[in-house]
């Protein structure tokens, strides 16, 4: 059976993958994940009785906090290693979307009577999962800040592995968060039962990829192939699924994503009454977005002109990546109406962000 670091270095020889100094430093650590796994013996199905005991399940093999910038490669060195590990009871999900799918779980528990509602959510993972896997571990929503820390403690004492990447240290997460003390355990409990490692790559392969291209075409009536040759070169040409967040209590829908990469239009985004917080937890969720058809803004559209400005200064401060399709220049976007003299800063970073090195400092 071949080993990670095989793989790895098979895909540089075919030219699909460029050497990485960095990356190699991390195989060791996923390999060691692997091969433990594929040696424990699955655990038996839990029975009434275990579900009381602490000690019913073994203790899970020490999984693995990725960390780094992006486009260094976290997503690449997961899908090497999700698709290595030769155990079925194996799940990859984007962070969000599991907590989507938990607050999900909890709600149902509650009509049910259940006063404890992480705990058949914890118990329902844990009999289905040895290995979780996550993509971009971000906390943005004070409710997900309370509950994460519960239900990992659970599944670790189930025995489920969990490993995942994120653009943050542990010691960033929910950093500035409302009631910030109270998410500290979680982070002490992250460094205790995962190997917190930094990717510490100089290269941005996913800027790499756009460098030379444009990213921002005008007019928008015929860009859709552009864009989709795009997404396909970012995602690896995957379909793509709704991606879900949660804030403040109400749902912020991002209608295709994979591998980090969101692809919405303008009426997705800016002709829904979303407010700085939804767009602040989508740059927190996407370090790419594709943004499609946003139209000339007149007087009659000035609401969706103040959210089109919330949303760029969120995705600019957060560096995230923009390509977009308009219907005309940056400068002709909103020339009169209430706030056209504010849309000047916002045409100004929509130009900067169009500049090939953008985002790379």
């Amino acid at each position: 059976m071949p080993t990670l670091n095989d793989v790895y270095e098979a895909r540089i020889a075919a030219g699909s993958l460029k050497p990485d100094a960095a990356q190699r430093a991390v195989l060791p650590e996923l390999e060691r994940i692997r091969l433990a796994l594929e040696a424990a013996p699955a655990p038996a199905k839990r029975g009434f009785l275990s579900r009381f005991s602490r000690h019913s399940a073994p203790d899970p093999v020490r999984g693995l906090y990725l960390w780094g910038g992006v486009g260094r490669g976290k997503s690449m060195l997961m899908d090497l290693f999700i698709d290595a590990v030769e155990i079925p009871a194996k799940r990859r999900v984007h962070f969000h979307a599991f907590m989507q799918e938990v607050h999900h779980g909890m709600h149902e528990a509650r009509k049910r009577g259940v006063e404890d509602a992480i705990a058949p959510v914890a118990e329902d993972i844990a009999s289905r999962l040895r290995l979780l896997a996550f993509d971009e571990m971000q906390i943005t929503d004070i409710t997900d800040a309370m509950i994460v820390g519960r239900l990992f403690q659970k599944l670790f004492e189930d025995g489920v592995t969990i490993v995942t990447t994120s653009n943050r240290a542990p010691d960033d997460l929910y950093k500035n968060g409302l009631n910030r003390q109270l998410f500290l355990p979680f982070i002490a409990l992250l460094k205790e039962r995962l190997v917190v490692t930094p990717l510490d790559s100089p290269n941005d392969y996913r800027q790499d990829r756009l460098q030379g291209s444009p990213v921002y075409f005008h007019p928008a009536e015929g860009a859709g192939p552009e864009l989709d040759a795009i997404w396909n070169d970012l995602t690896g040409g995957a379909a793509g699924e709704p991606l879900s967040l949660t804030v403040n209590g109400r749902d912020v829908v991002i209608p295709r994503f994979a591998n980090g990469v969101g692809r919405a239009s303008f009426a997705d985004l800016c002709a829904r009454p979303l407010g700085p917080a939804d767009y602040l937890a989508l740059a927190d969720a996407v370090r790419v977005l594709i943004l499609e058809d946003i139209p000339r803004l007149s007087r009659a559209r000035n609401n969706e002109a103040k959210r089109l400005v919330t949303l760029i200064d969120a995705l600019y401060e957060a560096k995230v990546r923009l390509i977009a399709s308009a219907a005309d220049e940056p400068e002709r976007l909103y020339s009169e109406g209430e706030g056209a003299f504010e849309f000047e800063r916002t045409a100004s970073r929509l130009r900067e962000m169009q500049d090939a090195d953008w985002g790379q400092h």
